[in-house]
């Protein structure tokens, strides 16, 4: 064991804990409100100061007599004057200096920057053209059927009204995107005033892994490395590694990284290199010169390079001997049995690598505490997979540390700007706004993506432009990653009130405007005050009255956490305490019969837990921001190969699937408290029934082949007027892209591979998660989703090649060929029939090859390296297309017999 002793086991001895903790308030030498400290001239300045930007203007107030006997003067003397009064008058460039930085301090941290309005006047003028050009081409094509192919158009008007509904849900969110700014220089002056003691918010850190064959240790500890080394007061991080699948080659990595890190924090902060993840900045293709001066730099650079080459080969040599498993289990250095050698039945596990004792690096300084949790997994319970080992991390770090403050990673997302959390803490340290946000979402960025991003793993569409839009109404989704967490707000409490507006004071000559007395006026301010101060209090008069154990659980340190607004631990509880109560709060049994899950935490009912938990926030009244710094705050691996990335996507999908059909649908849940803005709502009802497009989508994609096999359409002739609505609805299509790219920056490159993987994920992931979903629903049958494997190849972009069996890709296949089928069949019939046919052909070749460039990215995924594909998906997709091609050949369902002789008269030799 490695600085700290393996603590593990079940009980809980209620006698040692039976007395209630006292609520500890005073934990924090000063209190951390967003006020900056002032002396004592400056006393009665500050409840006036408190949310808006102090100048050193006189006290007095313009007209009184000391004023107006000095109005006369110039603006000098009146300074002069004023800074006689404050006792302040010394050198006055030295005073105007401390005026400056004090006043620079009072400036708010962050700010929105608003769209500019060359830029999104059009964007939404386009919006409304194409909204109004919709519902005439929607009117015009339901007026108008195809008498000779009734269930040709049928089907096809179905598809194109859930496409304009899809449309409208995912558009309007978009309505008033902003951008944002942070001021770091103002948040040190604010909170970190030279000789005084550091204010800012301590932050407790949440890593999760599961399985280190398909997550390896070494990403998980780059990702740890880079954790420790952030650029964040060390006594206010603490790190905490959740292993739910109690690996004993996790924990001996966890042990190896915990040694690497006294070399490599200090190195990191001497020379302020950048990310500072090993992996990641050896690998860096630039000049690691530029910038630095120190003569040592280089030599220590070769030095630490050789030492992180070494720590790999540690960490291999620990995965390699992780492959063979010994019949007697794993055991320990100390010679016991590893806890953990069944996963799925064993105590709960907690290990202190790094802290107060023990934890600093080779120049003697103090590392972040870093912390091993495996909860207690036990037959019989549900432990709710990622969702439930979030919720013991909750718990654990509230009886360890406590921060008011939670940072959620994955573990193959490392920190790749080292003051990402000094950027979140812009937003919720900053008294103004701050108060009422419960997280702080940061986009995701990905390493090893080859260039063309054949399949938008960078999704920089929705990380631009969607979550832009939603940060203008009430704030960004819950990604799973990368998101700064209040504390609070995961307890489930509500936002704290904002005081009403005073009510309109009025005589009685304008009726319009009611009759009120000034002097009922006067007492309701009078009421009113009081209540605001009461408002302090209310949390604890409602917790006073609330059942702590249904609600938090069986813990009365962690119920005592749970009042610590501004963090902590209480000062009279040792370690051993401390950590046997850290147990107890990860066994199996003590969410029973408490809301954890249902309205505390991570929520569970759905494998995508993000999305829930988001929602259950922005319901209560909370709001969230959206921070993208310009060195990219995270980055992590993403499934660059086709199979992979479909069942990523399969599994997204199956989540919003299970929470449209749970309690917790957006198209239900939430209108009793009326929190929830409409368009934020908006969002949210398409993020789960987005997955639902795929019937319309795969029906719309066959129709092509259809109409080519079957000399049909599915529009009758148009005429010159009718043909301006379906032009100005193409045109309208590409001026609102192209202006949301002109707004976000997004390319038209990652747009268009963005529109192509939409059309590849609906007709294959989205349609299996339908499927799997209903059968959920219906007949209870329960699909586990496999962990996405984070391994990477040592030939550069070598995984995108590789090609992995999967169902998934039977029905894009199948449409892919119909068809090209279709197109041939079009093409051949039309040289037989000669000139007068080519006329309608062009039509439905432009619809079909709409399909096939879409589907282009999938059939190169389909070649691999050796431009080689599969028997079976072969065999099966021609073996599809082929039946489904003589059917519609031979049969005809859609289309309406008018041609033909009368075999009643004939007979069948006619």
């Amino acid at each position: 064991m490695l600085h700290g002793k393996m603590t593990y086991g079940r009980g809980h001895d209620d006698e040692e804990n039976s007395h209630f903790p006292p609520v500890i308030t005073g934990v924090r030498s000063r209190p951390v409100s967003g006020e900056f400290p002032i002396g004592s001239h400056g006393e009665q300045m500050l409840s006036s100061s408190l949310h808006k930007r102090v100048h050193p203007y006189p006290v007095s107030e313009p007209g009184s007599a000391r004023w107006d006997a000095k109005k006369e003067g110039g603006w000098k003397e009146r300074m002069d004057d004023w800074k006689m009064q404050q006792g302040n008058l010394g050198p006055e460039q030295e005073d105007d200096a401390e005026a400056a930085m004090l006043d620079e301090a009072r400036q708010p941290l962050s700010r929105k920057v608003p769209i500019a309005s060359s830029k999104i006047n059009p964007y939404r003028m386009v919006i409304v053209a194409r909204l109004i050009i919709l519902a005439f081409f929607l009117r015009y094509r339901i007026l108008h059927p195809v008498h000779d192919a009734i269930g040709l158009w049928l089907t096809s008007i179905v598809c194109e009204i859930w496409f304009a509904i899809s449309w409208i849900l995912d558009q309007f969110p978009k309505w008033l995107p902003i951008d944002r700014e942070t001021y770091l220089d103002r948040l040190s002056l604010r909170y970190e005033r030279e000789g005084e003691p550091n204010m800012l918010a301590p932050a407790d850190i949440f890593v999760s892994t599961v399985d280190p064959m398909k997550e390896p240790p070494l990403v998980t500890g780059n990702t740890i490395l880079s954790i420790l080394a952030m650029d964040y007061p060390v006594e206010k991080i603490s790190c905490y590694l959740s292993d739910d699948g109690a690996s004993m080659c996790t924990f001996e990595a966890m042990s190896e990284t915990a040694e690497f890190a006294r070399k490599w924090v200090p190195f990191c902060k001497k020379y302020s290199i950048e990310p500072r993840a090993p992996e990641f900045y050896f690998a860096l293709k630039i000049d690691y010169l530029k910038d630095k001066v120190q003569p040592t730099f280089v030599k220590e650079r070769r030095a630490m390079k050789r030492e992180y080459e070494e720590f790999k080969v540690r960490i291999n040599a620990i995965v390699a001997k992780a492959q063979k498993v010994p019949p007697e289990g794993w055991i320990m250095q100390d010679g016991t049995p590893w806890p953990g050698n069944n996963t799925r039945d064993h105590p709960g596990m907690i290990q202190v690598f790094l802290g107060h004792s023990g934890g600093h690096d080779t120049e003697g300084n103090e590392l972040p505490r870093l912390v091993y949790v495996s909860r207690e997994k036990r037959p019989g319970f549900s432990h709710h997979k990622k969702a439930g080992a979030m919720n013991a991390l909750i718990r654990v770090s509230a009886v360890l540390t406590n921060a008011p403050f939670m940072l959620n990673l994955d573990c193959d997302h490392y920190i790749n700007n080292s003051k990402a959390v000094r950027e979140a803490m812009c937003f919720l340290m900053d008294p103004q706004i701050g108060k009422r946000v419960c997280y702080v979402q940061f986009p995701q960025r990905f390493d090893g993506i080859d260039r063309h991003d054949r399949y938008a793993n960078r999704n920089t569409v929705f990380f631009d432009i969607n979550m832009k839009g939603l940060d203008g109404i009430q704030g960004p989704v819950y990604v799973g990653t990368g998101c700064v967490f209040k504390r609070q707000a995961l307890y489930g409490y509500d936002p704290p009130k904002e005081p009403k507006r005073p009510k309109m004071v009025t005589c009685d000559c304008c009726p319009c405007f009611g009759r009120r007395k000034k002097k009922n006026a006067k007492n309701g301010a009078v009421g009113e005050g009081t209540s605001l101060q009461g408002m302090d209090n209310e949390k604890e008069l409602l917790m006073s009255q609330m059942n702590f154990e249904k609600r938090f659980g069986q813990s009365t340190i962690f119920v005592t956490s749970t009042l610590m607004e501004e963090g902590g631990v209480p000062p009279s509880s040792s370690p051993a305490a401390l950590l046997k109560e850290a147990i107890h709060v990860i066994s199996c049994g003590y969410e029973d019969k408490t809301e954890w899950g249902l309205e505390l935490g991570w929520i569970y009912g759905s494998i995508t837990e993000d999305i829930l938990t988001g929602f259950k926030m922005h319901c209560r009244g909370w709001r969230s921001i959206y921070c993208m710094p310009k060195l990219a705050a995270f980055k992590g691996s993403a499934p660059i190969n086709l199979s992979d990335r479909l069942n990523q996507v399969l599994r997204w999908a199956l989540g919003s699937v299970e929470i449209f059909f749970s309690r917790h649908s957006p198209m239900l849940y939430g209108y009793k408290e009326g929190k929830l803005k409409w368009l934020e709502r908006f969002a949210y009802v398409n993020t789960t029934i987005y997955p639902f497009t795929s019937l319309a989508l795969v029906a719309y994609c066959c129709l092509p082949a259809i109409c080519l096999l079957t000399d049909k359409f599915i529009m009758p002739e148009i005429s010159t007027f009718a043909s301006l609505f379906f032009i100005g609805l193409f045109l309208s299509i590409f001026s609102t892209g192209i202006l949301e790219l002109r707004w976000s920056g997004v390319s038209i490159e990652e747009w268009w591979r963005n529109e192509q993987f939409w059309v590849i994920g609906g007709v294959s992931a989205h349609l299996f998660a339908v499927v799997q979903g209903l059968l959920k629903v219906l007949a209870g049958i329960d699909t586990n989703f496999t962990v996405t494997s984070k391994a990477t190849d040592d030939d550069d972009f070598g995984e995108l090649y590789a090609f992995k069996w999967t169902t998934l890709l039977i029905p894009p296949t199948t449409i892919l060929i119909i068809n090209l089928v279709g197109v041939v069949a079009g093409v051949s019939d039309a040289i037989n029939n000669g000139y007068q046919s080519w006329g309608p052909l062009f039509g439905k070749l432009f619809f079909a090859f709409w399909v096939i460039v879409h589907l282009y990215p999938f059939l190169k995924g389909l070649m691999g390296r050796q431009n080689r594909t599969p028997t079976i998906v072969v065999i099966w997709s021609v073996l599809l297309a082929s039946i489904f091609s003589l059917l519609w050949v031979r049969i005809d369902p859609f289309v309406m017999k008018t041609k033909g002789p009368d075999t009643k008269q004939c007979g069948i030799n006619c």
